[in-house]
């Protein structure tokens, strides 16, 4: 059995809430059946109580049902995750009264049936990777912010480029966090709907943007390196700022003044789908698509640059360029790519498709980290000259007692 109230409404869409208030004013107002009784069959016991009085329990209305009988009906197509097919049960006791917890003192209706509970746990299981991909993402992308700053001899524009990519992905990843933690967790925020958890959706979304520009700005900076052989960097690094923090706030604030202004997305910290995303979506393809033509070009230079010599032959050649597309294709975000070939709903391939999607976004920042720090030839030849300095000077204190 579930206590239902209002408080419990899992809305998708705006129509959810409509149809709630339709169904609530139907139910005190009009004279229209909703419910069945289950297996009813007239009793002439008079120690039997009154039937119990119709009522609206927050999903459904429930008719007079007979004291001691069991009303049942279909399950809210209205509702999100919940299946019309199945049916929802409420329980008339034989004192003429719903079923009441004792622990809150609401009426009880078991709306168990209607939902998916393997569905359930799939998306637990999501909610869960996402969690701690994006805490060991976390974790990587300040050792890698460490080790750029701490290191003199890595200070130039193109470390200056990684530490503003992985600083967006580090606040990024952690909003991400409070926003599973304090948000989609928590119904009760949910429902209060409050101030700081709409500015917390904008904020998550903003820093979301702006990984996905700066993204597109690192592969500019790649590709202009290579084409342009003068380059005045501290300019450059000016204007890529200026993409990679100032216009995603200008596309975010689009997005929040659209959104604000459609009746019902604006509900439960703004969690429910809203058309006003393809304001956001749209740009993120944009930046996709340039980033991927970026590379393909990136690759073109580079396998030009790559001209087999006399002691190279040509598979080595390709192999070097299609480990560079490889190497560059985290760092474009190409593999939000393959989110068109997203398996139709409520099937097996939807949920390993889900789960995979969790686990690249989320380790997205432990990818970046791997291939351009730790794996970084220049950043492992400053951190072995390091190691060999302070070894040196280890030898030369002098041993006492």
């Amino acid at each position: 059995m579930a206590l239902t109230n209002t408080s419990l409404v899992d809305f998708e869409h705006s129509s959810q809430d409509e149809s709630i208030n339709n169904v609530k004013k139907r139910c005190y107002e009009h004279n229209d059946t909703f419910s069945s009784v289950l297996d009813y069959s007239p009793s002439n016991d008079t120690a039997i109580g009154p039937p119990c009085s119709r009522i609206f329990d927050g999903f459904r209305c429930w008719d007079e049902t007979p004291a001691g009988e069991t009303a049942f009906q279909p399950c809210p197509s209205y509702i999100t995750d919940f299946d019309p097919t199945q049916h929802v049960y409420k329980k008339c006791s034989e004192n003429g009264t719903w079923d009441m917890d004792p622990k809150t003192n609401q009426t009880l209706t078991d709306y168990t049936t209607c939902m998916n509970m393997e569905q359930d746990r799939t998306l637990s299981i999501v909610n869960q990777i996402y969690v701690y991909g994006y805490a060991i993402s976390i974790v990587t992308l300040l050792i890698s912010l460490t080790i750029f700053t701490y290191f003199r001899a890595l200070r130039c524009t193109r470390i200056r480029m990684h530490v503003h990519l992985f600083g967006a992905f580090l606040v990024n990843n952690l909003s991400w966090i409070i926003w599973f933690k304090t948000v989609v967790n928590n119904a009760e925020v949910m429902r209060e709907n409050g101030i700081w958890c709409q500015g917390l959706h904008i904020l998550t979304h903003y820093f979301l943007v702006t990984s996905y520009s700066w993204m597109i700005c690192e592969g500019f900076l790649l590709h202009m390196a290579l084409v342009i052989v003068f380059l005045d960097d501290h300019l450059m690094m000016k204007y890529l700022v200026a993409v990679g923090w100032v216009t995603p706030i200008f596309i975010v604030g689009l997005y929040a003044i659209v959104r604000y202004f459609i009746s019902g997305p604006t509900d439960r910290c703004w969690i429910d789908h809203s058309d006003a995303l393809w304001v956001l979506i749209v740009p993120i393809l944009l930046s996709l698509t340039v980033s991927f033509g970026i590379l393909i070009n990136v690759v073109r230079v580079v396998v030009t640059k790559l001209r087999p010599t006399p002691n190279q032959s040509i598979y080595t050649a390709t192999k070097r360029a299609i480990r560079t597309a490889l190497v560059l294709g985290p760092l474009f975000g190409i593999h939000f790519i393959v989110l068109p070939i997203r398996p139709p709903s409520e099937t097996k391939g939807e949920q390993f498709f889900n789960i995979l999607w969790a686990l690249l976004t989320s380790l997205q920042g432990v990818c970046l980290s791997i291939l351009y720090c730790f794996t970084n030839s220049e950043v492992i030849a400053t951190i072995k000259l390091y190691y060999a300095r302070v070894m040196s000077k280890n030898e030369d204190i002098p041993m006492t007692a």
